[in-house]
């Protein structure tokens, strides 16, 4: 019997065809969902993050003072910085004024100028905010209002090392306190008013004024003056907290020495600059009866110009002293005081009865003398007089306080008072470019304007990192480098070797 084989035919499978078009848009409509996921949550997080200052000494962190005044800002702030990047600041105030940034949720803006690089545009915004100073600075826009702040008020540094090849060290960051300060006097809108004392011969504020530079440099302090005549009034108008009495060339009247009197009674702060060429008993007086006498002299150095030859000058050389909050920054910084300077005597043992406290604030350099015969030529004669008082301390600026408290942390009202014998050092012809006689003024102007300490907020004071080790830390942190440490890489390697080994 014949067998038959009959071979099956396989099917072969049909292959699919591959759809690239598909597959293609499936892969782009992929990527631009992850793009566009990617882009939705980078625009949510640089809309509402949240920011922590994890660092040991919280540098840039601000005080809940100024986070809450910041959220009461209604309108849009302009900071325009001009800072060199020489300035030890620069780095502080950048990361400080982001934090502002962030607090304030879009309610601030920030411009950073280089005056060393776009020259143009830091000529264009000087001329528009009239700023007279060379020192690297902030310039705050709220509404139409404008403000200075300098970095020299924005840190205390330390330049003593300077002598031996270091650069200047930061003791203390106080930026959060000036800037918040200044955005506090623009959105207030109140501007301290500054009476200036007119009707005896004093410099003119309006026209060719000889302090134009000064009215701008104070008026840029949010500081308005106001032109006051002691003929004029009953009484010195309560809004005036502080008022300005330059270089009078004749006395006040017995009715304006009331007025003054008065005033200094109510708690008054007096900026008085005196002309020691000018006859003022009364006001002389006045300032006797606080603790501080005006001498009837001039003060002189003799100078070498040659191996014999010296040669008498009138101009002082001067330097401000560090213990009042006026000059504090201005510690040990020179100063020329140009014409005719008096020294000013003080005496205050004999007004602490009275709750009077005294404290120099400029004083000349050694080798000065005060003579009283000082329209005289005749130079033995002053040789003769300088020798005689050789290393004598003389001032020619100093505060009047009376009441309030001698610590400066506790704020008590007080009548206020700085007396400096010279009315020419702030005139336009006598200013530097170092500022120092402008600095000066404005540390005592917000003196006796109770500005020194607006708001409290605190410096940021540079912590070292120090560590303590007694015995016991030091032996075992000895037992840790000597044995733990090379232990640990031998107990690895014994490891791996035996693992391999095995």
């Amino acid at each position: 019997m014949e067998t038959v084989t009959i071979a099956k035919e396989t099917k072969q499978p049909t292959r699919k065809k591959i759809r690239r078009l598909q597959i293609g848009l499936n892969v782009l409509v992929q990527v631009v969902l992850v793009l566009f996921l990617a882009a939705m949550v980078n625009s949510i997080a640089f809309k509402h993050y949240r920011r922590w200052d994890s660092s040991r000494d919280k540098k840039y962190a601000l005080s809940d003072k100024t986070k809450r005044f910041l959220n009461t800002i209604k309108g849009k702030v302009r900071i325009t910085v001009f800072f060199s990047p020489n300035t030890p600041i620069t780095v502080d105030v950048q990361n400080l004024l982001t934090e502002f940034q962030y607090a304030a949720k879009g309610k601030i803006d920030i411009e950073n100028i280089d005056p060393e690089r776009n020259l143009s545009r830091a000529k264009e915004v000087v001329d528009k905010y009239k700023v007279v100073s060379d020192e690297s600075l902030l310039v705050i826009d709220y509404a139409g209002r404008n403000k200075t702040v300098k970095a020299s008020e924005m840190a205390d540094v330390d330049q003593s090392g300077m002598a031996f090849g270091e650069g200047p060290r930061v003791t203390a960051f106080k930026g959060e306190q000036a800037i918040t300060s200044a955005m506090m006097d623009l959105v207030e809108g109140k501007k301290n008013t500054l009476g200036y004392v007119l009707g005896h011969k004093e410099p003119p504020l309006a026209g060719n004024t000889p302090i134009s530079v000064l009215k701008t440099f104070i008026e840029n302090e949010n500081i308005k003056f106001q032109e006051l005549n002691l003929f004029d009034v009953g009484a010195i108008p309560s809004e005036l907290k502080a008022i300005v009495i330059d270089g009078p060339q004749y006395d006040f009247s017995d009715r304006e020495m009331k007025l003054l009197r008065d005033f200094w009674e109510k708690q008054g702060r007096i900026l008085l600059l005196l002309d020691p060429a000018a006859k003022t008993p009364k006001l002389n007086a006045f300032l006797n009866e606080l603790g501080v006498k005006a001498n009837d002299d001039r003060l002189m150095v003799f100078l070498r110009t040659g191996i014999q030859e010296v040669a008498l000058t009138r101009d002082v050389q001067a330097h401000f002293l560090g213990g009042s909050p006026i000059t504090k920054r201005l510690a040990e910084v020179r100063a020329l005081f140009f014409g005719g300077t008096s020294s000013l005597t003080l005496e205050p043992e004999r007004v602490r009865a009275a709750n009077i406290r005294l404290e120099p604030l400029i004083q000349a350099e050694k080798g000065y003398f005060a003579e009283k015969d000082y329209n005289s030529n005749d130079q033995a004669k002053l040789q003769a007089d300088a020798k005689r008082n050789p290393g004598t301390l003389l001032t020619i600026g100093v505060s009047i306080e009376k009441g309030g408290s001698a610590d400066e942390r506790v704020q008590v009202n007080s009548a206020r008072m700085v007396v400096v014998s010279n009315a020419t050092f702030l005139q336009d012809n006598a200013l530097t470019q170092d500022q120092q006689a402008l600095d000066f003024i404005s540390g005592s102007v917000n003196w006796l304007l109770s500005r020194e300490q607006l708001i409290g907020i605190a410096p940021k004071v540079p912590k070292t990192l120090t560590f303590s080790l007694n015995e016991d830390a030091l032996r075992n942190l000895r037992w840790i480098i000597l044995v733990l440490l090379p232990l640990v890489p031998a107990v690895i390697g014994g490891a791996v070797w035996w693992r391999r080994r095995a």
